[in-house]
């Protein structure tokens, strides 16, 4: 329960939180797991490979208790060999064979996703509010070759995987007690992990089927990487999970980055405003330091904030904590209404961190920590290539205008073309490999010398008193107001906030095939290099999020 901050008057609050320890939380131990490491000698590898540098560092608290990488590591090595032996595979490398997973937000989720990697599988992370007929199609449609299962979740599975005839793997206890085991007692075969398929993650299906996006090791690494360098991860960063796994805002953002830098992930079973401001307010080791959500999900705690925290001095101090204790809030998946941005704001002194992503493209924007526009998604990420064109994209080889194109230290803009709109086209490593077993849907998603085609309507906006330049979201009128209706999303909606990840659906197959790379076909027009980040207005469409 929260404490009764109310009984306190606001200058024991204030010494209260004085007396909270500010310095870096670190746990006892610092021992590592001795087990040969899969790491490739050029430093590449999946998230996994770097827990052996991390040992006894905790990883992850859940329900059950706390988990140190050491822990993580050597259980989902047990795993690893239980699916290598449910699959006759003798030398431990499935090959890419599908494995889906349902388990709850816990260690059991980490541990299966690494023991799929680890035995060379791709993962297929399913969602527990699915219906049997949902999960039945996203194994079938994947052709996982094994269907891995939490306790809770195996009865629900059992009839589906029955009626398809793939075997099923029930998690045991171990993956939340197991002890880590013995120095020498396992080895990850070092592989060329940055070809391999990594996931497949399934699309909201908004405009026909869902599609599942099959991402390598060399994607989530690219997209990991540059979010860590764009917002500064460290080993000593709390997060504070609540979202669902199997998309990219909970699975990349907020799991496989604190895991890659060996920082903490503090994950509820699912969202709770009462727990998250317990989190937010507590004292108590791991402290929580960064925190990421949906827009609803700040409604959802501003609200509890109303209802709850009515007292001045009370909400003083709530202001107080958040300042000084958390350094980092991120909002994505969906436009961020102005009210909310604002009114959080208000609540915890925070500027909510805007950024721009889908399932098919990782992230590929980012507002900086140190400056950021209301409602901008912000300056391409580390490695990320961005374009604004105009013009039919329907036929290949039809003449296009080039507005602006950039990367995170440059931008070429055409004269005449800094503001109008365009659609937004995306290039780097953390871009897909393929829409599994749609090869044709594959090839029109991309032009011919190989952007991604977002379907997301952007224009390139100067700005002369700002550096770097940033990319804005274009809100709805509804959203510009604040309308309940956008602001008060049922939590049916935020339960699923991925389910808005890049539908790909109504995609315009062309390509952008310019004679000369400076100048347009249409217009004849030169593009002038501006030496700065760059900037866009951008209309993200639904069915197109992460």
């Amino acid at each position: 329960m929260l404490p009764h901050l109310g009984r306190f008057p606001v200058r024991c609050l204030l010494c209260a939180l004085a007396s909270c320890r500010r310095a870096p939380w670190r746990p006892p131990g610092s021992g590592a797991l001795h087990t040969a490491p899969a790491l490739r000698s050029d430093g590449s590898g999946p998230v996994f490979t770097r827990a052996l540098a991390f040992g006894d560092r905790i990883a992850l608290v859940d329900q059950h208790g706390r988990h140190t990488y050491a822990d993580l590591y050597s259980r989902s090595l047990r795993l690893s060999r239980e699916i290598c032996a449910l699959r006759a595979c003798a030398d431990g490398d499935l090959r890419e064979e599908r494995v889906s997973l349902l388990c709850a937000n816990d260690a059991s989720y980490v541990v299966a996703l690494w023991a799929t990697w680890m035995s060379g599988g791709v993962a297929v992370p399913l969602y527990r509010k699915h219906p049997p007929a949902q999960l039945e199609y996203f194994i079938r449609d994947s052709r996982s070759s094994v269907v891995l299962a939490g306790p809770e979740h195996a009865g629900v599975l059992g009839p589906v995987v029955g009626k398809l005839g793939v075997p099923l793997l029930p998690l045991s206890p171990e993956v939340y007690l197991g002890a880590a085991e013995a120095p020498g007692a396992g080895r990850v075969p070092e592989r060329d992990w940055r070809k391999r398929a990594a996931t497949i993650i399934y699309t909201s299906g908004t405009t026909g089927r869902p599609k599942g996006v099959l991402s390598t090791h060399r994607n989530l690494e690219a997209v990991v990487t540059g979010l860590v360098r764009k917002w500064a991860w460290t080993q000593d960063d709390v997060i504070l999970h609540v979202l669902p796994l199997h998309h990219v805002h909970g699975l990349v953002n907020k799991l496989l980055c604190p895991l890659w830098v060996g920082a903490a992930c503090v994950m509820l079973p699912e969202f709770s405003a009462q727990q998250v401001w317990e989190k937010f307010l507590s004292p108590e080791a791991p402290r929580v330091n960064v925190f990421m959500a949906v827009p609803t999900i700040y409604s959802k705690l501003m609200d509890y904030h109303d209802r709850h925290f009515t007292q001045p001095h009370v909400r003083d101090f709530v202001r107080a904590v958040c300042e000084e204790k958390i350094r980092l809030m991120v909002s994505g998946s969906a436009a961020l209404p102005l009210p909310v941005l604002e009114k959080w704001e208000g609540v915890t002194g925070h500027t909510l961190l805007e950024r721009y992503g889908m399932t098919e493209i990782g992230m590929a924007l980012s507002n900086s920590l140190t400056t950021r526009l209301p409602g901008s998604v912000g300056t391409p990420l580390p490695g990320v290539e961005v374009r604004i064109v105009s013009g039919n994209l329907q036929k290949d080889g039809c003449p296009c205008v080039v507005h602006a194109e950039g990367n995170e230290r440059d931008t070429e803009v055409t004269p005449g073309f800094e503001e109008k709109e365009g659609e937004l086209l995306v290039r780097g490593p953390s871009v897909f490999r393929e829409y599994w077993d749609q090869p044709e849907e594959t090839r029109s998603a991309f032009t011919s010398d190989g952007w991604f085609k977002t379907v997301s309507t952007s224009s390139y906006l100067q700005r002369k008193t700002l550096k770097p330049l940033f990319l804005r979201q274009k809100r709805s009128a509804a959203e510009r107001q604040g309308s309940p209706a956008v602001a008060s999303t049922p939590v049916a909606g935020l339960c699923s906030p991925g389910d808005a990840a890049g539908g790909g659906g109504g995609r315009r197959s062309g390509s952008l095939s310019p004679a000369d790379p400076s100048r347009n076909k249409a217009t004849g027009r030169s593009r002038e290099k501006c030496r700065r980040p760059w900037t866009r207005n951008g209309s993200l469409p639904d069915g197109e999020r992460d």
